[in-house]
């Protein structure tokens, strides 16, 4: 008996104990779980975290650049051009020539930066000696009389100057030759 007296006395405290043991595991195991759960949640909010940390770098770079851009167009919009432009015309004995010349001057607001620019571009270019000849002089050939030079040693036009007398106040005959080899040129 003394034996069935000690079982019935230690039955219990092994009882007691198996199911410390058995309680022990369980809660060691939810612990676990909940441990799992709460590193699961915290990595989650780690990389939502970290996610929020790059678009919001990103939309600070964007933000940065876009005021950069706004700034840099509204200190091009101060600078501007002012241009102007006209026809020059050369003629010379051996060619004509038209061009239009454009000239131009960078300002910042209304402080010129540089001094005019000129691009000539030729509209018309003519290198008709006879043409030309024919277009500058209003003397032709055919309008003077014809006359001998070396008779009088005197030009035709002051021939023609004697013809038409009549009509402009006498002049002595050796002011008009002068005249007309000042304003021709001796030949």
């Amino acid at each position: 008996m003394h034996l069935d007296a000690l079982l019935w006395l230690f039955l219990p405290i092994f009882v007691a104990g198996g199911s410390a043991l058995l309680s022990f595991y369980i809660m060691q195991a939810k612990m676990e779980v909940a441990l799992s759960k709460e590193r699961e949640s915290l990595a989650e909010a780690r990389a939502t975290i970290g996610s929020q940390k790059i678009t919001m770098e990103e939309r600070i770079r964007a933000t940065e650049e876009s005021v950069k851009r706004a700034a840099l167009d509204e200190f091009l919009k101060d600078f501007r051009v002012e241009e102007r432009s006209y026809v020059r015309e050369t003629k010379s004995l051996a060619s004509a020539k038209r061009s239009m010349v454009m000239q131009e001057r960078l300002f910042f607001r209304n402080i010129p930066l540089s001094n005019w620019v000129e691009h000539e571009m030729v509209v018309e270019e003519n290198s008709d000696l006879h043409r030309l000849q024919e277009q500058a002089s209003i003397f032709t050939a055919s309008a003077l009389p014809a006359g001998s030079h070396a008779g009088e040693g005197r030009l035709p036009i002051s021939k023609l100057l004697d013809d038409a007398a009549p009509v402009r106040p006498a002049v002595p005959r050796s002011n008009s030759l002068i005249a007309a080899h000042a304003v021709f040129g001796a030949q």
